[in-house]
């Protein structure tokens, strides 16, 4: 089946659905040498499994990663990685009922009537449960980026139509999993919580809006004209369970603004540039050409503009819910359906490590391209 890849370079093959054996992948184009933190990498994938926050679903996988192939010690070997989650708390007869009917909300109809036939335990391959794969790719490109200083940080900004008003620079981002709706703003936590519950409690869900920062972007990421940054990115995005739309910058509010508003114009400053390679070490150029603004959100013609990269995703309700609703089965004939099982009342909480492990791969996948856009060839003689 295509469409299980992601990336041209660093390029991640995700497998497996979310009631079978388990679920993971492969991910080729690593370069050799890298030291990772493997430990980092369950972190990450502690903050997204099931069970992480109280407020979403009760199943409570415990997702530890086997890593199968591609590392040595720790190091990276520049042959393919392999790795699983091995799926223990499924509980297919959940879904038994469901086998002949379409949910509302839910890929069944579509699934069954592209391939024939579909895994009706959870979802099978349409299920949020394959985004565990890419948390893994994410949190190895997120130390692939951190040796060239590059830092990504997702949050909460919306939950309903409550949200967060602070630009992302007066906001605590590293403050994001210290509460359990994952917002940046600790004045929103209590209205968001409260928002989830009562929506819970209601046998309903609810949407929202995550937004992501990548902080010291280098110049020229980003490839014409098909692969623009901010087209791959929103490609990443889309590609999530749940998201129904994408906007990097101003967005959509560019749309009521004037040129002379949203021209985001130039002055000489200084730039953090990351030497590779050396973590924390960051020298600064002077007289670095920079924009007095932001507006574009980090890209210019598709390419990186060195400054910050900034961009929202929305989700949609989760379409699972508590309350009848009215459907088909497979015949045609009218059902009521009262959907059982364990699930998220909101999944904004459980995506943001999605989004971040998401970008993450389309900034490292573009990286790696970048390095082969120039021939450096020394002039004869």
């Amino acid at each position: 089946m295509p469409g299980n890849s992601f990336g041209q370079i660093f390029r991640l093959t995700t497998f497996g659905e979310s009631h079978g054996v388990g679920i993971g992948g492969v991910l080729d184009g690593c370069p050799a040498g890298l030291h990772l933190d493997l430990e980092a990498v369950q972190v990450e994938l502690d903050r997204r499994r099931p069970g992480s926050t109280s407020l979403g679903t009760t199943r409570n996988e415990s997702d530890k990663v086997e890593f199968l192939s591609g590392i040595l010690d720790g190091v990276t070997l520049g042959t393919p990685i392999a790795f699983l989650l091995r799926n223990t708390d499924a509980r297919s007869k959940d879904y038994e009922a469901l086998k002949d009917i379409f949910r509302p909300g839910h890929a069944d109809m579509t699934w069954e009537e592209k391939y024939g036939l579909r895994d009706h335990r959870g979802g099978g391959r349409s299920s949020a449960r394959e985004t565990a794969a890419r948390v893994v790719g994410g949190a190895i490109a997120r130390q692939l980026l951190a040796t060239h200083g590059i830092r990504v940080n997702g949050y909460v900004q919306q939950v309903g139509a409550t949200s967060t008003t602070k630009p992302y620079t007066a906001l605590e981002l590293d403050s994001v999993w210290n509460n359990a709706v994952r917002t940046a703003d600790p004045a929103a936590v209590g209205p968001m919580t409260a928002l989830i519950e009562a929506v819970r409690a209601e046998g309903d869900s609810i949407g929202g809006v995550i937004s992501c920062v990548v902080r010291d972007v280098p110049l020229g990421l980003g490839e014409p004209v098909f692969d623009r940054l901010e087209a791959d990115l929103a490609k990443a995005m889309l590609s999530i369970n749940a998201t129904k739309g994408f906007e990097i910058g101003d967005g959509f509010a560019a749309a009521a603004a004037r040129g002379s508003e949203h021209n985001d114009t130039y002055t000489f400053g200084t730039r953090k540039l990351n030497t590779p390679q050396s973590g924390a070490q960051v020298r600064v150029e002077e007289g670095a050409i920079r924009t007095t603004t932001n507006h574009g959100g980090g890209t210019l013609g598709g390419i990186s503009n060195g400054e910050d990269i900034w961009f929202r995703v929305a989700f949609k309700p989760p379409a699972t819910i508590a309350k009848a609703q009215r459907t088909v089965d497979r015949s045609g004939n009218p059902v009521v359906l009262e959907a059982q099982g364990r699930h998220d009342p909101c999944v904004v909480p459980r995506a943001v490590p999605i989004v971040e492990a998401m970008t993450c791969l389309v900034l490292a996948d573009h990286l790696l391209r970048d390095r082969t856009v120039r021939a450096h060839i020394s002039a004869p003689q």
